[in-house]
């Protein structure tokens, strides 16, 4: 039979001659059969083991018709909101709804609902009544214990009660949506399905798990909140982590461990299933999904992150432990790449959430997983680490080789203290020759030491001693290529005098950002924690957060002072940090005394003789805050699969 898109529409379950199907998967995006898609690796790992498959993409959520227009399936419900938050899908930092979706036909905003699991699994109640439903993804993995909801400004219940789902499954999912799909079609009733981890389910008690704070106690106290927050952290390893127990009202829920990440053999297999590597045709006149854009000719290489950065949430939905394809399935993907028609020479990424994270962190990761209180990279790399380059490298050669590539290009993130650390230059030698397009994206985020402690980032030295090497190399094989950083404004721990800091060094270096990130609270990350509960639940130490819109939009001015729409609020904020030094008319000012009309600040070199991005010529780059990392218009820098961006 000839490989073709799952079915989205009753007719086609017709058109196969399917007298019954097993399990309708609705999604809050448009139906993309990609493996940069969670639902098309979930719909195709089913479909391997011998189920039938057939998707419901964004449905009308008013009432229940569209559902309803599909036979009940004979196993049940599978609900994802899609490859982002719903909520960060929709709306900015500052809370506006955003005008385009580049998850949805033609890039219109507005096909899906706020908080896409509840009212895609209340609609599916409505149309099949008491039918197993499992729920996944982003969303539901994010949102599976009582958080702090940044929109409505309170902590919420687990998105598993709110839903009246009967399973949630967290992380990747491959294993567990197989076991649950198994286990339904061996007769097991859905609310007997207690043991398959890495999935949370509702209980009567809380025996034999241990239990963190209340809903009601995150809800009434801050302190209980942080330590809620601490242990699931702590727990979320797969070989001695425990089970999670969550008082809502009269019942509990229970986060069994999450799974071993999967074996190299196994994600080889996952990214062997026959996708169709496209969105669905019947997107085509609406002038296709924007989002398959920057993924069609990339490459996943690897899962999870050491990194462990508090403002990224991969480690909750990840996890810490980093595990790769082999270089065959990546080369085999390659050549499938180059043999499509729009294929133009370029692949333009080889990568993952970082993609300079090849292999575990330590041997010891073999078998205890992450360390529960210690950082890999923070503050100093460990000692146990294995900082090594070569398998990377020796891929990417293999890669340049092969007929039509032209060019491979790294964007997915490089972890500049992972590579500094490295003492063989020579991964770093041919990353400038070969795979940077004249601007390499890095994450130092801030350079105030009092902000990256409480971001889980090196101290600013390790970014300048990067930054010292990137040109110095440059220089010596005659590149003219450039840094492009990513910047973050009030995040946690940031006060206005750290703003000013931040701003000082780019006015040194010449940098002028034409974008920048506010930091943006967003489910299931350490440093949302922080925001809420103004404490570092690790330490249960207070620590400062910028919450007025007005100390926000100071500190978010301070890193474009350039801008003369920002004057008059930069100059306030130097005021009210005390810092009248630095409005003037000296190279050390960041504005003059009064706003010239019209006027534009001008550049000179930097102190080393580089030009940085941003400088003269009306070149106004870097800082982006682009995600579902790449750096996408939500803000998180994350993209479906947790795969962030810009490391």
């Amino acid at each position: 039979m000839k490989n073709d898109f799952l079915p989205v529409t009753p007719s086609e379950i017709e058109k196969r001659g399917w007298d019954y199907y097993d399990f309708l998967f609705v999604i809050g995006d448009a139906y993309v059969d990609h493996p940069s898609f969670g639902h098309a690796i979930i719909s195709r790992v089913l479909e391997s083991r011998g189920y039938r498959v057939a998707i419901l993409s964004q449905p009308n959520w008013h009432n229940a018709d569209d559902f309803k227009k599909y036979p009940k399936p004979r196993l049940g419900v599978m609900v994802c909101a899609g490859n982002m938050d719903s909520m960060v899908n929709h709306y900015t930092v500052s809370k506006k709804k955003r005008h385009d979706d580049a998850y949805s036909p033609g890039n219109v905003a507005g096909k899906r609902p706020d908080r896409a699991t509840i009212v895609y699994c209340n609609r599916v109640r409505e149309a099949f009544g008491d039918i197993p439903i499992i729920i996944g993804g982003v969303e539901a993995s994010l949102r599976r214990f009582a958080h702090y909801d940044y929109w409505s400004d309170k902590v919420r219940r687990s998105v598993l009660f709110d839903s009246r789902a009967d399973i949630l499954i967290y992380g990747m999912g491959e294993r567990q949506v197989a076991e649950i799909a198994d286990l339904l079609n061996d007769g097991v009733k859905v609310n007997e399905i207690t043991t398959v981890n890495g999935t949370c389910f509702v209980s009567s008690h809380a025996d034999g798990y241990k239990e963190i704070p209340s809903y009601e106690d995150c809800v009434s106290d801050k302190r209980a909140y942080a330590i809620s927050c601490r242990e699931q952290y702590i727990e979320q390893n797969p070989y001695i982590g425990e089970a999670l127990a969550q008082k809502h009202g009269d019942k509990y829920l229970i986060q069994l461990p999450p799974q071993p990440p999967l074996s190299t053999k196994e994600l080889d297999e996952v990214y062997d299933l026959p996708y169709m590597r496209t969105y669905h045709p019947v997107y085509e006149k609406y002038g296709g999904i924007k989002a398959i854009e920057e993924v069609k000719f990339s490459l996943a290489l690897n899962r999870g992150c050491y990194g462990n950065c508090s403002f990224c949430a991969l480690a909750f939905h990840q996890g810490r432990i980093v595990t790769s394809r082999s270089d065959e399935s990546i080369l085999k993907e390659a050549r499938l790449m180059t043999q499509d028609k729009d294929f133009k020479g370029y692949i333009h990424d080889v990568g993952g959430p970082t993609a300079n994270f090849r292999e575990l962190a330590c041997d010891k990761q073999k078998t205890v997983g992450a360390c529960k209180l210690k950082h890999c990279l923070y503050p100093k790399p460990c000692k146990n680490m294995k900082i090594d380059h070569t398998k990377y490298l020796g891929l990417l050669r293999k890669l340049r080789k092969l007929p039509n590539v032209k060019k491979v290009f790294i964007r997915s993130g490089i972890r500049f203290d992972y590579l500094i650390a490295d003492k063989n230059d020579a991964f770093f030698r041919e990353l400038l020759k070969y795979h940077v397009s004249g601007q390499l994206k890095v994450a130092p985020e801030h350079v105030s030491d009092n902000v990256l402690k409480y971001m889980g980032k090196p101290e600013n030295s390790v970014y300048k001693r990067f930054s010292d090497k990137f040109y110095k190399l440059n220089h010596e094989m005659n590149l003219k290529q450039y840094l492009v950083p990513y910047l973050m404004s009030s995040h946690p721990g940031s006060t206005l005098n750290d703003a000013v800091t931040l701003a000082e060094y780019l006015n040194e270096n010449k940098i002028n950002p034409q974008q920048v990130q506010d930091f943006y609270p967003t489910p299931g990350t350490v440093s949302t924690c922080m925001y809420y509960t103004g404490l570092d639940p690790f330490t249960m130490k207070e620590v400062y957060v910028a919450k007025t819109p007005k100390e926000k939009a100071m500190q978010r001015a301070l890193l474009q002072f350039k801008n003369p729409d920002n004057y008059k609020i930069v100059r306030e904020a130097l005021i009210t940090a005390g810092r009248e030094d630095l409005i003037g008319r000296s190279p050390k000012c960041l504005v003059p005394p009064y706003k010239e009309k019209g006027s534009e600040y001008n550049y000179g070199k930097t102190t080393n003789g580089k030009r940085s991005i941003g400088q003269n010529k009306g070149r106004n780059e870097g800082s982006g805050g682009k995600s579902q990392k790449r750096g996408n218009k939500s803000g998180t820098r994350r993209n479906s699969r947790g795969r962030r961006s810009g490391k």
